[in-house]
């Protein structure tokens, strides 16, 4: 899907771009090698073939963030299959209070079927987080941009966060996907182990402070509970992506080359 986007280029939309699928141009080698295109002069033909040269050296050079960020964050959905490798998900638990004035207590991530699950007091540090963001090129949460990214931003001010981000959130809702993650969860059939399905955040806050006052048992339940969040993202994140490629993508993706 990456490599048949054309909506990077300044004056090209989703209709354009929807013509030039339909030209048979799905492929950024197809473009450069074509001369007359719909609705695009010759001179901006030029620089646009600039444009695809530079993006396809970034690409084939693996500059995932230097390529992302030729990108509205809205299209970065478009990265999943590209950056796959290089993709994790996100997802945090708080002390329940602003971030002026709460903790973060757990990080969860998962990537590449592995996950990584940081707490705070024993493996989450700056520098541990830094080292595990570092690895990845591409964040996908569900309301990331608008508590867990903030969040992050606010309590390790100094943390590189310039990932491209796929926010499942908004995603969802342009797919006409109602609620927060647990309710699209079970509309799509997505399991939850017996032990903690229908927890939430806020029983997210409560474990922890029962973990704190020595429940060893909430701390596994809390652990438990954050990994599930950072796993069921990627079947919701591949489920979209397929249905944004059937509905803003060209019938065909098949390489040109």
């Amino acid at each position: 899907m990456l490599e048949s986007s054309f909506i990077f280029l300044n004056g090209i939309g989703e209709t354009t771009e929807k013509q030039l699928w339909e030209q048979g141009i799905t492929h950024w080698d197809h473009f450069l090698q074509s001369t007359d295109l719909p609705g695009i002069s010759p001179s901006r033909k030029i620089l646009y073939d600039r444009e695809v040269e530079d993006i396809s050296r970034e690409f084939a050079l693996g500059n995932w963030r230097t390529l992302a960020r030729r990108f509205k964050s809205k299209e970065h959905w478009r990265f999943l299959e590209a950056f796959r490798s290089r993709t994790a998900f996100l997802d945090i638990e708080t002390t329940g209070e602003p971030a002026d004035y709460g903790d973060i207590t757990i990080v969860g991530l998962f990537a590449n079927g592995t996950p990584t699950i940081l707490v705070k007091g024993d493996s989450l540090t700056q520098e541990r987080l830094e080292k595990e963001l570092a690895k990845y090129d591409l964040l996908i949460t569900f309301f990331g941009t608008g508590f867990d990214l903030p969040y992050l931003r606010t309590t390790y001010p100094n943390l590189t966060l310039n990932h491209a981000h796929f926010d499942l959130c908004f995603a969802s809702r342009r797919l006409g996907l109602r609620g927060g993650l647990k309710h699209i969860e079970r509309e799509l059939g997505f399991a939850r182990e017996q032990d903690i399905q229908g927890l939430d955040g806020w029983d997210a806050v409560r474990l922890w402070y029962a973990w704190q006052a020595g429940d060893e048992d909430a701390g596994v339940k809390l652990c438990h509970y954050n990994e599930a969040d950072v796993r069921n993202l990627e079947p919701l994140a591949d489920h979209i992506y397929s249905e944004f490629s059937q509905r803003y993508g060209p019938v065909s993706v098949a390489a040109w080359r």
